[in-house]
């Protein structure tokens, strides 16, 4: 079946359509993204006018999007940005109601347990036990086990975007509010840590997201991108800490619209690290929408018994039938 995952993060509104069938691999056919930057649009807990007007123009464009590509099923959903949003209800009734796309709003432990499902999937039963960290634009999500579902997950307001906004101002950084950033982080992970460690050891730690994926390719090089190591995390903040969002952009490895994110995702990756005891992180390419994709799939005809009931287990996907805007688009490609 030809599937569509449209995930409305803190950065970007970002369309994945795959070719897929139970137990089969997904198969890329198209991706779409636009940035949408919706966290910035949080004013007072409440995401402004201005923001969801721009929300529903980036949801349409999807579902055309979607159509054109001929997908059987869509499956939308959003992250922190509008998790946070106070008024979060009446924007997504907004949406439903101009673009006929139902998103459904994740809770954190959800997104960790569906990230992880990705990369168990991706790195197989004879990883053993996989600790996952996976930094995102308003959250780090955390989850450690042995199975396809975690013996736990969390999600913690520590994303790159987030603390950027809140505690880095300058472009770059000052080195004080770096060093009060880290010493607030190490203190805030902690817990975290010890939570984590009472499930037990791991035998593989993984980062997934774009932005452990940028800190891996500027910390080995333009061949590497593999793994992040603890000394070459160091080494590389003490670079791109220095440097203004501007120089950032033009590093191989560094989306222009991320840039100005960079230093705070080092920081995070580094106290998470740290409070870990993690010396070397494995990155997987897979991560969240290759979860909901793998378990959308899993869900298919009759459905495991033993499996944790998550948000898009009991609801049927919005299923995307051709409008007038896709038609219009699909004629004038045809021609």
């Amino acid at each position: 079946m030809r599937l569509g995952v449209l995930d409305v993060g803190s950065n970007t509104v970002h369309l994945l359509v795959v070719d897929a069938h139970r137990g089969g691999h997904p198969d890329p056919m198209c991706s779409e993204k636009t940035q949408l930057r919706l966290a910035e649009h949080l004013e007072d807990g409440r995401l402004t006018s201005a923001g969801a007007d721009r929300l529903v123009r980036a949801v349409k464009r999807a579902k055309v999007a979607a159509t054109i590509a001929g997908c059987q099923e869509l499956l939308a959903f959003a992250t922190s940005a509008l998790r946070d949003a106070e008024n979060s209800a009446a924007v997504l009734s907004r949406v439903r109601a101009a673009t006929g796309v139902d998103l459904q709003v994740l809770s954190g432990e959800d997104e960790a347990r569906y990230t992880f499902l990705a990369v168990r999937r991706w790195h197989g039963w004879s990883a053993g036990r996989l600790l996952v960290l996976d930094i995102g634009g308003g959250s780090l999500e955390l989850a450690v086990g042995r199975d396809e579902d975690p013996e736990v997950a969390l999600s913690v307001p520590l994303g790159a975007g987030r603390l950027t906004r809140q505690r880095l101002p300058g472009d770059p950084p000052a080195r004080r509010d770096v060093e009060a950033l880290a010493e607030e982080l190490d203190a805030a992970l902690a817990p975290i840590a010890r939570r984590l460690g009472g499930a037990g050891s791991y035998d593989l730690a993984v980062g997934t997201s774009k932005t452990f994926r940028s800190l891996a390719r500027l910390a080995e090089g333009p061949r590497g991108g593999r793994s992040l190591t603890d000394g070459g995390l160091r080494q590389l903040f003490g670079f791109i800490s220095r440097m203004a969002s501007p120089d950032l952009a033009v590093l191989d490895g560094v989306s222009p619209g991320r840039a100005h994110q960079l230093v705070a995702g080092a920081l995070v990756a580094g106290a998470a690290m740290r409070a870990l005891g993690v010396s070397e992180l494995q990155i997987c390419p897979w991560a969240l929408r290759e979860g909901v994709i793998l378990h959308r799939l899993d869900t298919l005809g009759v459905p495991t018994p033993s499996r944790r009931p998550w948000p898009l287990t009991d609801r049927q996907p919005l299923r995307v039938a051709p409008d007038a805007a896709g038609e219009a688009v699909r004629r004038r490609s045809a021609g």
